[in-house]
């Protein structure tokens, strides 16, 4: 008898909602009920007139998990339509993040040398910190934060991710 294992995989959901309140709530209540974490969620008014809304999950958990996930998120009433980016195919995902360094010397000459690599853009420095701002993916971001942990790093904000299927098709 062969036992099969489930594997935990990541992956990124995108859910378009009606722009209510308290939508927001009942999604993160449905994880939450059932024990399910969010690695990472944005959410963004989509609609000229402000009526639609789209969140970003992050999620892992084996596939029947997921497909779970997705079937209680559309059975919400305000919900429109729910996909999975990891399951449709090529996609691009993308998260910002401000990361704060304080340093002095070469440390600061390492973290400016780091940030050009990096493609970081200096938003904000004083004789004694910088702030970057780095958009890419998110093991490009944790990259440059694990660098700059030795450099002096203070606080790092980020966004969550946000994504899209690749080519002329919505999601």
């Amino acid at each position: 008898m062969k036992i099969e294992q489930s594997q935990t995989e990541r992956h990124v959901l995108t859910v378009t909602v009606d722009n209510e309140a308290g939508i927001l709530a009942k999604i993160a209540g449905l994880f939450t009920a059932r024990g399910y974490n969010i690695d990472s969620l944005t959410v963004a008014d989509i609609s000229e007139d402000h009526a639609v809304s789209r969140i970003t999950i992050a999620t892992k958990g084996p596939p029947p998990v997921i497909d779970q996930i997705m079937a209680q998120l559309e059975r919400l009433v305000p919900v429109h339509k729910v996909t999975d980016l990891t399951e449709a195919g090529p996609h691009v995902e993308r998260e910002l993040a401000l990361v704060k360094v304080a340093g002095k010397g070469e440390h600061r000459v390492e973290a400016l040398r780091i940030a050009d690599v990096f493609r970081a853009k200096v938003v904000d420095t004083t004789t004694e910190s910088f702030v970057f701002e780095l958009t890419g993916t998110s093991d490009k971001i944790d990259s440059f934060v694990t660098l700059m942990r030795e450099l002096g790093l203070v606080e790092v904000g980020r966004s969550g991710i946000v994504g899209m299927i690749r080519g002329a098709e919505g999601a």
